[in-house]
């Protein structure tokens, strides 16, 4: 989404990029699939800085947090799925058996109805604003979810949109506020143990070079798919381990 939104940033403009998904997310109080992980980016010039991205899932793990671990052979954190009757577990593989990511927080206690809330405007904005699909009827793009009947719309829904800063005020004196505003959270006090706050967008950076740098490592289960897909359709695949 992030790659979207900066679009915007690039020409001093705040970015935003919202999309819906496919329904893997169970909202507060339900054991049905009735959301996606429903990402939401806001992306915000500065000066002397990066810009400010917030580019997050409103479940408490994307998607591809727990087929990574899958393919590990990892246990999850509570908080990231339920079962298919509402009970937490551990079992990355629980999405396969009928059961649910959560929203951002969790449970109810904890703030899941928060994310709930989040996960909500973005599937309305995407979804019903635009007239794709939205809700349990989002098409899938996993294999195990099956499309559903009588969609109400077209395809997946996104919402792609941005503020101009010189409509509210000097983009100069923004970008030096949102500098001041930065500046002042990276020296604020660490917790135990901690260097410093994390602003959003900074460990996607430091990634981002990274990987520009030294390439993107791959765990063998992914390499050896690819291979066997490469073979399976006869193309080039040059990738090096």
């Amino acid at each position: 989404a992030a790659y979207h939104a900066l679009k915007a940033t690039n020409l001093d403009q705040i970015g935003m990029a919202l999309t819906n998904a496919s329904p893997l997310v169970a909202p507060t109080f339900s054991s049905e699939r009735m959301l996606g992980t429903n990402p939401i980016c806001y992306t915000i010039p500065a000066g002397r800085f990066a810009p400010v991205v917030i580019d997050m899932a409103t479940s408490t793990a994307a998607n591809g947090k727990l087929q990574i671990a899958e393919r590990e052979g990892k246990s999850i954190p509570n908080g990231w799925v339920q079962d298919a009757n509402g009970n937490g577990s551990n079992d990355p593989s629980e999405l396969k058996r009928g059961g649910a990511l959560l929203t951002l927080g969790s449970q109810r206690e904890t703030g899941g109805h928060k994310g709930f809330g989040l996960s909500a405007w973005v599937d309305i904005m995407s979804g019903v604003l635009s007239g794709a699909n939205y809700g349990p009827w989002v098409p899938p793009f996993v294999s195990f979810l099956p499309l559903a009947d009588d969609m109400p719309g077209k395809g997946i829904g996104h919402f792609v949109g941005a503020l101009r800063v010189d409509g509210f005020r000097e983009v100069s004196e923004f970008k030096a506020n949102m500098d001041q505003w930065i500046d002042r959270f990276k020296k604020a006090t660490p917790s135990e143990g901690q260097e410093s706050v994390i602003i959003p967008g900074e460990p996607e950076a430091a990634f981002h070079q990274q990987r520009e740098k030294n390439g993107i490592p791959v765990i063998q289960s992914v390499y050896d798919g690819l291979n066997e897909l490469a073979q399976k359709f006869q193309v080039p695949f040059d990738v090096l381990k």
